[in-house]
């Protein structure tokens, strides 16, 4: 086993960095929905009315099930909410 260490847990159990990055930005908006819904107190029902998605997928959001949700989807989400999500840092690789 090896020593290595990694930023995220993603950048460890993804396969390629695009994989972790994409990881990175869908964890970062189903958070940032997840934390609106509690802030507000929102019904699941209310939530998949604002969003114009199913109860069953602000259910899906709610638990956390990352690998049934696009950025696009969870964008679509976002913008529905009138939630914006600030990456904190941005790297440039070149």
């Amino acid at each position: 086993m090896s020593n290595q260490t990694f930023s995220s847990v993603w950048d460890a159990i993804e396969d390629t960095p695009e994989q972790a990055e994409n990881m990175k930005l869908r964890s970062a908006l189903m958070t940032a929905l997840k934390e609106h819904i509690t802030r507000t107190r929102m019904s699941e029902k209310g939530a998949a009315r604002r969003f114009c998605v199913t109860q069953s997928s602000v259910s899906n959001l709610m638990r956390g099930k990352i690998n049934l949700f696009t950025i696009d989807a969870l964008a679509n989400m976002a913008i529905a909410a009138d939630v914006r999500v600030v990456r904190r840092s941005v790297v440039q690789t070149t």
